[in-house]
């Protein structure tokens, strides 16, 4: 597959930082409003269950790879009346008066945030789909760099941007905002030709849409060979920093950090790993896939297992930000290189579904995961927590010789096709 052009580029940018911007306004500024309000804290609690259709997009991803709008396109058909639902949601919610969502109207408020979520999870299907198709194996790096980092910078505009805002403007005016951003992020899409770009044609003997395309799809990805030693790897890679990140807030708010200093921090170290997925896109097709994932994985479980340098120095502001900067850098680069694989075990027309199981499974086991961290933290503490983590990090490299054999070990025909 040739370079993708920069109107490719573009479209993918775009995308995934459409995705981000939503999630940041549920993740970060509406706990805070909520609470600003007089919301009760189980209530505010209640927002990650309204993420459930992120966790079982599953069920139904196979779907959205066997369905395809003969004028739209198959990728675009989704993602245009997707997207456009979660501006039609963003757009209610800067029509109406918050006094009233976050009191009477609490009901619609969250319900509003389920439709978001449900459509956002499905989008996310076709986007990743037609990412997987628009990048051949060298420009994968790359496009990562884009999905991750556009991703970020929509979680950083509609949480701590619209945090710094909303008192100026007011609700109304900053979530029409970012209605606005959202309308600018659907027009490459909206421009897209995907029919000329990337015709669809469904895969030979999953023609029937009914309740066996779901058995069927992921028992024929199943069946590839090494698949189970590569879903090792995705199950362990991130678990270390899902064990160990979650607690470190909770430790620098134990020394006496401030809520405006772990804002601070929290927007800088954000940019950081922005910079080291820009940064990991750029090296991971000069390594490979096998040295790029060991690299940056190394880098990840030392930066996880730094932390524990952090306790009971809160007060050296100089260290905490190198630690965390390299933390949030090594994180980055990381999540590009293990994203870039993934797309490499996704089988033609079935690369939606396909990707979707792999990220699906590393969240949900990393979330149980990072549920326990502050468990097995009060328990034992954050220093041999941050060593867990980071030792956690470091095992996980060990599953990568069976899941990708080192460079040196593959055949001619195998380095031909690529590290």
């Amino acid at each position: 597959m040739p370079r993708p052009g920069a109107s490719a580029l573009v479209l993918l940018a775009s995308l995934y930082c459409a995705q981000g911007l939503p999630s940041g306004l549920i993740a970060h500024s509406l706990p805070v409003l909520l609470r600003q309000h007089g919301a009760d804290l189980a209530i505010i609690g209640m927002l990650k269950l309204l993420a459930l259709p992120w966790m079982l997009k599953v069920l139904w991803a196979p779907w959205v790879d066997r369905i395809a709008s003969p004028r739209l396109g198959h990728h675009r058909g989704w993602i245009l009346p997707l997207q456009t639902t979660v501006i039609l949601c963003v757009v209610c919610l800067a029509a109406l008066d918050p006094t009233l969502l976050f009191g009477p109207r609490l009901l619609l408020l969250l319900g509003l945030i389920l439709l978001i979520n449900l459509a956002a999870a499905t989008q996310d299907i076709a986007t990743d789909g037609l990412t997987v198709r628009l990048l051949s194996e060298p420009w994968r790096g790359l496009g990562n760099s884009l999905q991750v980092g556009g991703y970020k910078i929509g979680m950083i505009v509609s949480g701590s941007g619209l945090l710094l805002v909303i008192d100026r403007f007011g609700w109304n005016l900053s979530l029409g905002a970012v209605a606005c951003l959202l309308i600018l992020c659907t027009l490459p899409i909206w421009r897209f030709d995907e029919q000329g770009r990337i015709p669809h044609q469904p895969g030979a003997g999953e023609q029937a849409l009914g309740p066996r395309l779901l058995l069927a799809h992921y028992r024929g990805l199943l069946a590839q060979p090494g698949m189970f030693a590569w879903l090792a790897v995705v199950l362990g890679f991130k678990l270390g920093d899902a064990l160990g990140s979650p607690m470190v807030k909770p430790m620098l708010v134990d020394q006496g950090w401030s809520n405006a200093m772990l804002g601070e921090l929290t927007l800088i170290s954000s940019l950081a790993g922005i910079g080291g997925a820009a940064l990991g896109g750029a090296l991971y097709a000069r390594l490979g896939a096998y040295r790029a994932l060991f690299v940056f994985g190394l880098l990840q479980a030392i930066g996880i297992a730094a932390m524990a340098l952090l306790v009971a120095r809160g007060g050296d502001i100089v260290m905490v930000y190198a630690v965390a900067l390299g933390e949030q850098i090594a994180d980055g680069m990381s999540t590009v290189a293990l994203f870039a694989v993934m797309m490499r075990h996704c089988r033609a027309e079935h690369e939606g579904a396909d990707f979707t199981l792999q990220a699906s499974a590393q969240v949900l086991l990393a979330g149980l995961v990072g549920a326990s961290s502050g468990v097995l933290a009060q328990a034992v503490g954050y220093v041999p927590l941050f060593l867990l983590a980071g030792t956690l990090g470091l095992a996980a490299l060990g599953l990568l010789r069976y899941a990708l054999p080192p460079p040196a070990a593959r055949t001619p025909a195998r380095q031909e096709a690529g590290s």
